[in-house]
């Protein structure tokens, strides 16, 4: 059980991280708040106090391209949920539906095709061109074709 707490501890601080430098941030933060302030001796302003402490650093780090400052603030929150989810085991269903509210929305699945050709008869002496959808096609003269 514990690797399993790992992980969801280095998923939730991956995905706070994220967050933090998204216009989604004070819905993420506020839910973070709540999930710490319940557990410990961690008052809600003070957890909101680290998570702003921490975005600005994350936003410092990123615009001065220092990976290892951004590395840090994963880190400090890995360990924060790390020790929140040791003290309390039953906090990971809370976590895990926090990842799920955070988790971007997935991308529409894409339509793949398939196209196979088959040349007879001989040998091309003229250009050749396999394409799948063009788009609109202007053919001049005011007619078009898409």
């Amino acid at each position: 059980m514990e690797a399993e707490l790992v992980t969801l501890a280095a998923a939730g601080a991956t995905a706070l991280v994220q967050q933090m430098a998204t216009d989604g941030w004070t819905a993420a933060r506020d839910r973070m708040v709540a999930f710490f302030a319940g557990r410990g001796s961690a008052t809600p302003a003070s957890v909101e106090e680290d998570l702003e402490t921490g975005r600005a650093e994350l936003v410092a780090a990123q615009r001065d391209e220092d990976e290892e400052l951004a590395a840090d603030v994963r880190a400090e929150w890995r360990a924060r949920l790390r020790r929140a989810l040791a003290a309390d085991p039953a906090a990971a269903a809370e976590l895990r539906s926090l990842l799920d509210e955070l988790a971007p929305a997935s991308p529409a699945p894409q339509h793949v095709t398939t196209v196979h050709n088959t040349m007879s008869g001989g040998v091309v002496h003229e250009t050749l061109i396999q394409t799948g959808s063009i788009g609109r096609v202007d053919l001049g003269g005011g007619g078009s074709r898409g």
